[in-house]
């Protein structure tokens, strides 16, 4: 009998899964660096990218519940526009995106855990130390996982809280720079940053992969990303605003690690260490969430024989761990090699958020094509007034990503990463469907295939639902 995967993971597990990518050392750049482009109009550029997440929110809270399997974005791609394009959302928006960014994340553990400690060691083995610790505990299933999330987003999300408040009210030991900005002084330039700004948001549909995992997937799945949203979002206006009333703009746009230019001016040395350790904490919540959740993705994706088979098995701990291993080594590979030390980490962003988008605007296409084709399909969650805000977020997608950035060399740079994220995707994808699936590609998979699964697991499924939600 086929081991199955156990629903151990609460609301609060659900939400800290959702946080825990998006409160990373890469969004505490992109949002240092918007505020010192755009002073307080950057809050015009976040509340934008806010709206359009909640819309990805709606799609993959109803995507999850028609398709409510281990997957993610493939397996709700496959009865909507077939394996091909499922690959590629996966591959491109998912693995190969974050496996770039995630190598970036964990150079930053080394070298910001050396720089605030003053250690003797090379920031490298810091960095495959972290790695290989965090890969090793994910093997011992979900829980474990989730009880590291729930701690560490806890305290990463209050000490941004607190410090913005600290900033906000005055109460920091640095000296405050001018109060008399101007509120927007990029006039409607302001839009171009929100391509920067949708990178404070992405990631939380990671929860998403745990569906056969969280505790009532029907109400925590939409609950987790949408909470998480509005978290993230108070987080982050929180300590932007602060961090322009002690840091100047310049010092913020300028700096390579603007989040930590800001902690200092408004405590000092014991802001520069408290974000120090913040840094450190960010980036191990984020490769945390990322070997989970994208693990679980290649998991789901050799069950349907679009990875190799060895990908689509669970360990005794009902985990991944052939795929966890594997992104494990990706991430230890490119560290190696240090791939991404001659790049500017901001363009690594936007091309990391281009390729995301491209992954959203699959989501919402998936949400318009299954309401059509399957109208009577059983749906855990809606998406309420139709598709209308499916509509909407495409245009709004397509148009960030025709204005990625206001610098036409960082632009080009952005397309070109992007353009090879997608190249490897299309001919990988292409090629395993093709000549190793010997499927049609673009043939989409009767639904009945993907959800025939539940019907071994309805009697745990139920008594899960009706567990009481003071036990999450």
């Amino acid at each position: 009998m086929s081991k199955q995967m156990k629903r151990t993971v609460g609301l609060w597990g659900g939400i800290a899964t959702a946080v825990g990518i998006v409160v990373s050392s890469s969004a505490m750049v992109s949002l240092g660096e918007g505020f010192g482009l755009g002073g307080s109009g950057f809050i015009i550029a976040i509340g934008l990218a806010l709206i359009l997440n909640l819309f990805v929110a709606l799609s993959f809270s109803e995507l999850s519940g028609i398709v409510p399997r281990a997957g993610g974005l493939n397996h709700y791609t496959l009865p909507a526009m077939g394996p091909l394009v499922g690959n590629i959302a996966v591959i491109s928006g998912y693995v190969l995106v974050t496996v770039f960014s995630g190598s970036a994340e964990a150079a930053i553990i080394g070298n910001v855990f050396t720089d605030v400690f003053s250690l003797n060691v090379s920031p490298l083995i810091i960095s495959l130390l972290a790695v290989a610790l965090l890969g090793f505990t994910n093997l011992f299933g979900v829980k474990v996982f989730s009880s590291i999330q729930v701690v560490l987003t806890t305290f990463l999300i209050s000490s941004t809280i607190i410090l913005g408040i600290i900033a906000i009210t005055g109460s920091g030991t640095g000296e405050t720079v001018s109060t008399n900005l101007e509120f927007n002084p990029m006039g409607w330039s302001v839009l171009s940053l929100t391509a920067l700004a949708f990178w404070l948001f992405v990631g939380v549909e990671f929860v998403t992969p745990l569906a056969e995992e969280i505790k009532r997937p029907n109400m925590f799945i939409p609950l987790s990303m949408v909470l998480g949203l509005v978290i993230i979002f108070i987080a982050h206006t929180l300590f932007g605003f602060g961090a322009i009333k002690y840091a100047p703009l310049d010092n913020l746009a300028e700096s390579g690690s603007p989040h930590v230019v800001a902690a200092e001016a408004i405590l000092g040395q014991t802001g520069y260490f408290w974000m120090g350790i913040v840094t450190v904490l960010a980036t191990t919540s984020t490769l945390n969430t990322l070997i989970n959740a994208i693990a679980r993705m290649i998991y789901d994706m050799g069950r349907e024989g679009q990875m190799p088979k060895v990908f689509g098995k669970l360990n005794r701990w009902g985990t991944p761990s052939a795929a966890i291993l594997f992104m494990s080594f990706l991430f230890v590979f490119f560290l190696i090699i240090g791939f991404t030390e001659g790049t500017s980490i901001t363009t690594f962003i936007l091309a990391g958020s281009l390729c995301w988008m491209i992954a959203y605007i699959i989501a919402h296409l998936n949400v318009i094509i299954l309401r059509f084709r399957y109208p009577a399909a059983k749906r855990g969650f809606k998406s309420p007034f139709g598709v209308t805000f499916q509509i909407i977020g495409i245009v709004g997608l397509i148009y960030i990503i025709f204005n990625i950035s206001s610098d036409p060399s960082q632009a080009a740079d952005v397309y070109k990463y992007s353009l090879i994220f997608l190249g490897l995707s299309v001919i990988y994808s292409y090629i395993w469907v093709k000549y190793v699936m010997k499927r049609p590609v673009f043939q989409p998979v009767p639904l009945d295939e993907l959800t025939n699964h539940r019907q071994h697991s309805t009697e745990e499924h139920s008594i899960d639902d009706k567990e009481d939600i003071s036990n999450v």
